[in-house]
């Protein structure tokens, strides 16, 4: 099928939420405009009920696996570009624990992005191994993962 255009992702409620609500459109770094939808959303979550936050990954975690497989699979692609809704549950989990201001959020999309494109081991052998939905998910979690303890050990250490 190829990519989905602006009608289909715009008209589908599940093509919306997996272009990462339109930001996968893009034509150029679809991933990075997608972790930017992610920083609103993260912001409105801080200002959200203590439980709010962590409720939100698992759901949004666990809806992914389905909708990036879902409309993956309507375009007959493993892993297609426009597709990021998991960038954004990926800077969500990077940022969990981390201080509340902008250059720790700036810091955080940074360290999410690097390991994402980077994908040392084991996010570049999930990427290449583990399909459908929960592959799409699994290899920008394991790259939040990084990204989260990395940013959290520099916060640490500064004593911020």
């Amino acid at each position: 099928m190829g990519n989905l255009t602006p009608r289909q992702v715009f008209t589908h409620p599940v093509h919306f939420l997996a272009y990462g609500l339109g930001a996968g459109l893009s034509p150029k770094a679809p991933g990075t405009l997608g972790t930017v939808v992610a920083i609103p959303i993260y912001v409105l979550l801080m200002f959200a009920a203590d439980w709010a936050y962590p409720t939100f990954i698992a759901a949004a975690l666990v809806a992914g696996i389905w909708i990036c497989g879902y409309t993956a699979a309507q375009m007959n692609i493993d892993d297609p570009k426009g597709v990021v809704w998991d960038e954004i549950v990926g800077y969500l989990i990077t940022m969990l624990g981390s201080p509340f201001n902008a250059v720790w959020m700036i810091g955080g999309f940074l360290l999410f992005r690097l390991f994402d494109i980077w994908k040392p081991w084991p996010i570049r052998w999930v990427d290449r191994h583990i399909k459908g939905g929960l592959g799409i998910m699994l290899d920008d979690v394991i790259a939040a993962v990084f990204a989260c303890l990395l940013l959290n050990l520099t916060a640490y250490f500064l004593k911020v």
